[in-house]
């Protein structure tokens, strides 16, 4: 079966130019710079900050001439502390304001953390709902550039336990610019987290047109019957690659989703997906312990547990810091995700 064979419709409207604007091709950091620049378009409120965005255009230059489109009252650079751009962003967001902030890698994070799930995740509910902090945090995240242990950590995990925080990972241009328009046109804080090693290697067509991709609606990127395959964000290409081996070897056919959505996370098309397959395999490149698929996988075994025909496999970055020149061993690459398919259907 192809990679296109099985698509979810969301999936197919992405590829086919239709009369609002025909599809063209980019890449996932064409997406978040264009679909930036389109919200700042549309809605004055919407300001961008951080690290380097402003005259340099981010260090994965990301943000490229959005302070000489909109000026440096909107687009601006910021002292090197995330605890003031994420405190910045949530004053902005209760005022009126619609902030995206870029953490320059997601393992700079931590200043900010308690800005994060201390004020940001609860204002709504602090204040009764009087007030709400729509703001984005945009920041790189993952492995695969040989960043080493301070710049390519995967820490979604953290994020994902905190009530009141929406978190998406996209993988390919159409849920970058999706989900982003959902991130700024939202009234809840959301951490938008950006797979770097996908930045200029995923490409795709995306329609002209305005549309969204909402959050907790998973994609399924290739339909099959004998396995579910399960992931998001940097690993989709592998999950690709390893459902192309199992069928090309041994004529299985494997379910390949894209949750996109960790909070709120896609549990309908995950259940019925396994209920059909009685068998998943969860990869992310988070380390093993406290995975944000150690809950995917409880909630599987709860749920579906009498359509399980194998243990629910999981296939993750070791519990070590990122190793700086061995990350094609710590990343879950297509053998390893292979090799845990074919436990799963031999169990």
């Amino acid at each position: 079966m192809s990679a296109t064979q099985g698509r979810h419709p969301s999936q197919e409207d992405a590829a086919t130019p239709n009369a609002e604007g025909a599809g063209r091709t980019i890449n996932l950091i064409q997406a978040v710079t264009e679909t930036i620049a389109e919200e700042m378009e549309r809605d004055s409120r919407v300001v961008l900050f951080g690290e380097d965005v402003g005259a340099r255009g981010g260090v994965f230059m990301a943000t490229a001439g959005l302070q000489e489109r909109f000026g440096p009252r909107r687009v601006f650079d910021t002292p090197l502390s995330e605890a003031s751009i994420v405190g910045a962003a949530v004053g902005m967001a209760v005022r009126g304001l619609r902030p995206i902030a870029e953490i320059q890698f997601a393992d700079y994070m931590g200043p900010g953390f308690d800005q994060i799930i201390s004020q940001a995740a609860k204002i709504r509910y602090r204040s009764g709902g009087q007030f709400t902090a729509p703001l984005v945090i945009r920041t790189p995240s993952g492995g695969g550039v040989k960043g080493g242990h301070h710049h390519s950590q995967s820490p979604e995990s953290y994020y994902t336990h905190t009530p009141g925080l929406k978190v998406v990972m996209p993988s390919t241009p159409y849920d970058a610019k999706g989900l982003l328009r959902s991130a700024v046109r939202g009234e809840d804080p959301v951490i938008f987290f950006e797979p770097k090693r996908l930045y200029r290697a995923a490409k795709g067509e995306v329609p002209a047109h305005d549309y969204v991709v909402k959050f907790g609606e998973a994609a399924v990127r290739r339909a099959g019957t004998d396995l579910s395959l399960i992931g998001y964000g940097g690993v989709m290409p592998d999950l690709e690659k390893a459902a192309d081996a199992l069928a090309a070897e041994g004529g299985v056919s494997v379910e390949v989703i894209d949750l996109r959505s960790l909070v709120p996370w896609d549990k309908g098309r995950v259940l019925s997906s396994v209920e059909k397959t009685g068998r998943a395999v969860l990869v992310s490149e988070a380390p093993r312990i406290s995975n944000f698929m150690g809950e995917v996988a409880y909630v599987i075994q709860e749920q579906v547990f009498d359509s399980l025909l194998a243990p629910v496999g999981q296939v993750a970055g070791f519990d070590t810091p990122y190793p700086y020149v061995q990350d094609k061993v710590y990343l879950p690459g297509a053998n390893r995700i292979v090799a845990a398919c074919v436990r799963a259907l031999n169990y």
